[in-house]
């Protein structure tokens, strides 16, 4: 078995440092730098849910998605390249059976489809959905953007997280990789959600506010359609900094939620409204995170690292340094 990480960065485009898709693989002491396949600003990245595929997402301008194979050794090659069909693509999800990869469009305010044949590959797109509308935030939310695509967990609905109107839009996918309208869901104004994660045997949801630093708990009252049912403030408060979150995971009874500006992430206890347990720094402007083994993986995007702390820990720890260019995403895959 060969544990490797996949990271996501931003390159010379966006302003960063990074120089395309890095992989590491993962030992006992930490991560060791194998390659790095370049490409242009590959910010999410995702896994096909059976193969080994992955897809990039390249936030730039004009918006592409890139798909990529993964050898038996961990050597990644692109397969293909396809247009997202709106600006600075920022988030990919693949539906549970394999058929279809989602694309939310920020910048372009739209929610974009794509059918992947049975190897995987991008085939055409089947649908592309444009939001529109406004909030109170005139710098951030002066139109529609959508920031997150969430499949249901048979695929059968997609939720359309969008910053820039405060709505949860849901649609039906259907067996063609259309999409139809199903349901709207209206957030506290200014709360500029950024991200949507079910909590896995209940009807609840968890939603943060980029805008509004908050953790909203929802209630999915009917397929695709959710209200709110508490608000929390989005860290413990013991690191110091004006909040602005970014991601956030569910690992059993625990959420983690990353914030920029503390430069921390914060555990919550499930109970089932979120409470606040600890604030653990973890560099500058964590971004994306992800948990293995007891262990927090944390891409510090102002640090041009990827910093480790241990979960377990009975108080906070100093967090380890793996040197690379502006990280936005961190994957970790397992090859047998």
């Amino acid at each position: 078995m060969t544990d490797l990480v996949f990271v996501g960065c931003y390159t010379e485009e966006a302003k960063g440092n990074g120089t395309g898709i890095t992989t590491f693989s993962r030992t006992s002491s930490g991560l060791d730098f194998v390659s790095t396949l370049p490409m242009t600003s590959p910010s999410w990245l995702v896994r096909h849910p059976s193969l080994p595929v992955l897809y990039a997402a390249n936030e730039t301008l004009t918006g592409e998605v890139t798909s990529l194979s993964i050898s038996a050794l961990g050597e990644l090659s692109v397969l293909d390249i396809a247009s997202t069909g709106g600006a600075h693509p920022c988030h990919l999800a693949v539906t549970p059976d394999g058929r279809f990869l989602l694309c939310a469009n920020y910048t372009g305010g739209s929610l974009a489809v794509f059918a992947l044949d049975s190897s995987g590959r991008i085939g055409e797109r089947t649908a592309l959905v444009q939001h529109t509308g406004s909030g109170p935030q005139a710098d951030r939310q002066e139109a529609a953007h959508v920031h997150m695509a969430v499949p249901s967990s048979d695929g059968s609905i997609v939720s359309a997280v969008d910053l820039g109107t405060d709505e949860i839009r849901s649609y039906t996918l259907s067996s063609s990789g259309s999409l139809d309208l199903l349901a709207v869901s209206a957030l506290p104004p200014g709360t500029g959600p950024r991200q949507l994660v079910r909590r896995p045997g209940t009807d609840l949801a968890y939603v943060v506010g980029e805008l509004g630093k908050t953790l909203l708990t929802l209630r999915e009252t009917s397929p695709g359609a959710f209200e709110v049912v508490a608000s929390t403030p989005s860290t413990a408060g013991t690191c110091s900094g004006s909040n602005l979150v970014a991601h956030l995971e569910i690992s059993g009874e625990r959420l983690y939620l990353s914030n920029r500006g503390p430069d921390c992430v914060t555990e919550f206890a499930l109970d089932p409204v979120p409470s606040a347990v600890a604030d653990q720094p973890c560099g500058a402007a964590p971004r994306h995170f992800t948990l293995l083994d007891d262990t927090c993986y944390v891409a510090a995007q102002l640090d041009d690292a990827i910093t480790t702390f241990p979960l377990t820990a009975s108080a906070t720890a100093d967090p380890h340094h793996h040197r690379t260019g502006t990280p936005t995403f961190i994957l970790p895959i397992t090859l047998p």
